[in-house]
């Protein structure tokens, strides 16, 4: 039976969750929504799904998995509602005005990939989690998460063939 650490251990202040892990929620939920307010929308549900979160947390490592595994689902919930499939999508040029001049064509190279691709590469990459976490974040096994990997890491070596000589 798992005991429970004492709260100073487990961070349950929404500042902190914000401070801490704000970035993260912030650039995952970028990776899977259209634009900036969408992601900030997503961000802003998270935390809000965080401060009325009553289940103590294991570990702030429990908290990190919780966290992503919420922004991960209110992500593809944002963009799977009635009213974003109803909705005219942005343009290029309105896209290309907001987005920061610092999103590298490596970036927009796992963005473009399919979801379940983008996922593991950004959990892998960006956020340093074992592919054994992973499998436990995505709910899914651990050769499925390799699998992903392989594949997305085969599908960004042909899209960015040429413009970066080791890949």
């Amino acid at each position: 039976m798992l005991q429970t650490p004492p709260p100073e251990q487990v961070l349950t202040e929404i500042e902190d969750v914000f401070r801490i892990y704000g970035d993260m929620i912030f650039r995952l939920a970028r990776l899977h929504t259209d634009n900036r307010q969408d992601a900030e929308d997503v961000a802003q549900d998270v935390l809000i799904r965080a401060m009325r979160n009553t289940k103590p947390f294991e570990s702030p490592e429990h908290q990190k998995a919780w966290l992503i595994r919420v922004t991960l689902n209110c992500a593809r919930t944002r963009m799977t509602s009635a009213w974003k499939r109803h909705t005219v999508g942005e343009t290029g040029l309105e896209r290309a005005a907001e987005e920061p001049e610092d999103f590298s064509d490596v970036y927009q190279a796992v963005h473009a990939l399919d979801e379940k691709y983008r996922d593991v590469v950004h959990l892998f990459y960006y956020e340093d989690y074992s592919v054994k976490e992973i499998a436990s974040i995505l709910q899914t096994t651990e050769s499925n998460v390799k699998s992903r990997l392989h594949r997305a890491r085969e599908t960004l070596r042909e899209r960015l063939k040429g413009e970066y000589a080791d890949v």
